[in-house]
């Protein structure tokens, strides 16, 4: 017997890594896998019609056992344990075996029967073969099932018979029509079986549905591999069959195929009336009978929403009907028209949703006498007439405060929500009320936009042992006049830090939502470890897309923007920089005082020149680097390189503190009179002290990466990271060993220890390390794996002569500074 191949995983990959035979009722071999060859040496043409039994070693204690297996075996039970056999090679082999029935059995006994075996070499790796083995057959909590070549149930497991409440006596020698006839569609099934039996071609992850005796309600969704059993010539035995439920991951799938949807669907517009009626009728039918969408009075004007119901002296606000749909020809359901209040009871489930902030689920209804119906007997009266009998009731919220209800209810649909219909509706109405609050605050844009920009910079500049810093952000106009600068502080690999300055051209929410977007881009680039030139290349032709596209509805050209990206490098004390179209920094040197850097001004983002370049500048230790946007240093009457200048004399004294050195620059100009925003962001630099950095040369040679990993230990327990010794072995084991297969020379090790411990290596090879996701065990990227669990983070960066890859581990002396 042989298995068509496939790609598998689970059960029936390790169905595929056991040896399996099928032995007639005679005892004589029909089937015989590839598995079985490799592990016996004997072909299956020459063991086809051979007695099992000569198989085994032919010693006394052999045949005991032999004798054993046959009585146990005979009136049709498993029998499991360790078998000698005999090697086409003569040596002999200690086997794992499971030997069990395929068919009934009767006065003659069984009439064939299925065997597993699997390589019992040491103690460990038999149990666990001897496991894969009962679960394969038997135990496996996946259905397995197999069939002869007329569709006809030759045995099933016990997850099966679990499942389906039916006995195996009840499945063997029987067809799908005889046992299944009801419960699913037996043409279609067979069809595909039928194909799998003419092509040997397996049906990897065919799905159906049928009912189950637990569960009549609703079908349940099933996913079957199915893989033809041939004999050794390739003439088909059967089909073997693995099935798993896969009701909740379909489930899973059409909800989210749903809320993709309802992006599309709810919130086409910036109207709070009609984006609450989109809710209603996007829910009618695919969750709901009917659906109601009652808000707050004050949301559709415009004004604050709710904090908490129960906030005012218990009071409950009034609330109006915004949307309301039904399955039903005009909604008889709803008391309430739209726009029209809406009647609480203090005492109902809204009321406490609304309270908590947390959905509220009744399966079933309750409308026992002496409940909150009691207040509100119309309600009461309508619930009657209509039938309705499950309800879910959700909270609208919206960045911390309440905006309204939603509800829906079953009527006609017989089955009462469950968890996943929970789930569905809180993420509809999670996503609704994100439409319905930036409706509201469309109203109040100036103050949206401000809010948006505060939102979009960094709420809390974080520095570390190698940079302080420091920032401050004035608008020109609080009342309207919000624009789009921004700045960030990016921590890199290798102890470096990126310092970003940027401004969009504009006011208002759309240069803020602009600004937002840039920074996003500039961040996830940063993440790419790219140099600043290259940086500000990739970023141009991003906002020439958006451009291209129409960005924010304003046609071509409508996006334009400035930006300077620097990077730090704390061991070499160098600042590499790239500006496009962006003033020039303020340099603080420690002693010599404040100084303009004379660098590629580069043209602003936009115009698709996509070729920046990049200076360098050598940075003594305690310099300072200060970054503005033109809303600080330009005016009316002055050019800008005059506003420079009058900025960079008021930065003194060089070492004054960062605070001090942000409240002179904003000192510097006239802010009465900005028209632009004005953004100062400051950075003071510090190396790693040289004993603090180690790099060893390794030699293209395998030998030399346990010496490397007892040279690490050492400088380890030199600088007291002695706790961190096993894990550090590990990581330099497994990076120097990808380093020394997989790259180029020349290799180098390089520890850094600042807030972490940092280990990097750098080789010469092109390739791009990635982890194996999945595969046999001999594929490559298994030892990233072990870096990234054992490091608290790892990745690569290009060079210009090849890569680095790195990982870092938290260390207890390591902390970060935070801003002054």
């Amino acid at each position: 017997m042989t298995f068509a191949q496939g790609s598998t995983t689970g059960p029936t990959a390790a169905m595929a890594d056991a040896a399996v035979a099928v032995l007639d009722a005679a005892g004589a071999v029909t089937g015989w896998t590839g598995h079985a060859q490799r592990l016996l040496g004997y072909p299956a043409g020459e063991v086809a019609g051979t007695p099992g039994a000569l198989l085994l070693d032919a010693s006394e204690d052999g045949k005991a056992v032999a004798a054993d297996v046959a009585e146990r075996t005979r009136t049709g039970g498993d029998w499991s344990g360790r078998l000698k056999f005999r090697h086409r090679e003569g040596r002999t082999l200690s086997l794992e075996v499971r030997v069990s029935p395929l068919t009934g059995h009767g006065e003659d006994g069984p009439s064939g029967w299925l065997v597993v075996a699997a390589n019992a070499r040491t103690s460990a790796q038999a149990a666990w073969n001897a496991a894969v083995s009962a679960a394969v057959v038997t135990y496996s909590p996946v259905a397995t099932v197999i069939w002869d070549t007329g569709l006809r149930y030759l045995w099933v497991n016990e997850a099966l018979e679990s499942e389906s409440g039916i006995p195996q006596d009840r499945w063997v020698g029987r067809t799908i029509e005889e046992v299944l006839g009801d419960a699913l569609d037996v043409a279609s099934f067979e069809a595909v079986m039928k194909e799998v039996l003419r092509t040997g071609s397996p049906a990897l992850g065919y799905e159906y549905t049928r009912r189950i005796p637990s569960d009549l309600d609703r079908s349940h969704t099933y996913s079957i591999s199915l893989y033809r059993l041939e004999r050794g010539d390739g003439t088909p035995l059967g089909i073997c069959g693995l099935r798993s439920d896969v009701t909740g991951a379909r489930r899973n799938r059409e909800h989210l195929d749903t809320l993709s949807e309802a992006g599309k669907k709810i919130g086409t517009t910036l109207d709070v009336m009609r984006t609450s009626q989109e809710l209603a009728d996007y829910a009618v039918s695919r969750l709901a009978d009917y659906v109601t969408v009652d808000l707050v009075d004050t949301v559709p004007l415009g004004g604050e929403p709710l904090e908490r119901i129960g906030m005012d002296n218990g009071r409950i606000p009034v609330f109006r009907r915004a949307g309301v749909s039904s399955i039903h020809q005009g909604t008889p359901e709803s008391l309430f028209e739209r726009a029209k209040p809406v009647f609480v009871p203090p005492s109902s489930p809204f009321t406490k949703a609304l309270g908590t902030g947390r959905p509220v689920m009744e399966c079933v209804l309750d409308t026992t006498p002496g409940n909150w119906l009691d207040q509100d007997p119309q309600r009461a009266k309508v619930i009657h007439e209509t039938g309705m009998h499950s309800l879910i009731i959700v909270p609208m919220e919206a960045r911390g405060a309440v905006l309204g209800v939603v509800v829906f209810v079953r009527n006609d649909t017989p089955t009462p929500f469950d968890a996943d219909d929970l789930w569905l509706a809180t993420e509809l109405v999670a996503r609704a009320s994100l439409s319905l609050d930036n409706a509201r605050r469309y109203a109040r844009e100036a103050d949206a936009a401000l809010a948006l920009q505060r939102h979009l910079l960094p709420q809390r500049l974080v520095g570390s042992r190698t940079v302080e810093v420091d920032a401050r952000y004035l608008p020109a106009d609080m009342a309207s006049k919000v624009g789009g600068d921004w700045f960030d502080v990016i921590h890199l690999s290798g102890a470096r830090t990126a310092l970003v300055i940027g401004d969009v051209v504009g006011h208002g929410i759309n240069a803020a939502a602009t600004m937002g977007r840039l920074r996003t881009a500039v961040q996830t680039l940063a993440e790419m470890d790219l140099p600043p030139n290259e940086l500000l290349a990739r970023l141009d032709r991003t906002v020439v897309r958006l451009n291209q596209e129409g960005a924010e509805g304003l046609g071509p050209a409508a996006i334009g923007a400035t930006c300077l990206y620097a990077v730090h490098d704390p061991i070499s004390g160098r600042l590499d920089i790239a500006s496009a179209g962006h003033p020039p920094p303020v340099i603080i040197h420690p002693t010599a005082g404040a100084a303009i850097p004379d660098i590629p001004s580069g043209t602003p983002l936009g115009l698709g020149v996509n070729s920046f370049e990049s200076a360098e500048i050598e940075l003594p230790e305690g310099s300072t680097i200060a970054l503005y946007t033109d809303g600080l240093v330009e005016t009316r009457d002055d050019d800008i390189e005059a506003g420079i200048d009058r900025l960079a004399d008021a930065l003194t004294p060089p070492q004054a503190a960062l605070r001090e050195l942000c409240d002179a620059a904003l000192g510097s100009a006239d802010t009465s009179t900005l028209t632009d925003d004005a953004t100062f962001l400051v950075a003071r630099c510090h190396d790693v002290s040289a004993d603090r950095v180690v790099s060893y040369d390794i030699p293209p040679d395998p030998s030399a990466v346990p010496r490397a990993r007892s040279t690490v230990a050492a400088q380890l327990r030199n600088w007291g990271l002695d706790d961190l010794v096993a894990k550090t072995g590990l990581i330099v084991d497994e990076l120097l060993a990808n380093a020394l297969t997989h790259g180029a020379p020349p290799v180098r090790l390089r520890l850094v220890f600042h807030d972490v411990l940092l280990c990097e290596v750098f080789d010469a090879g092109a390739g791009s390390p990635r982890p194996r996701q999945s595969g046999p065990p001999d594929d490559n990227g298994l030892g990233l794996v072990i870096v990234a669990h054992s490091a608290d983070s790892w990745g690569f960066r290009r060079t210009t002569d090849g890569k680095v890859v790195w990982a870092a581990l938290r260390t207890r002396r390591g902390t970060r500074h935070d801003a002054s």
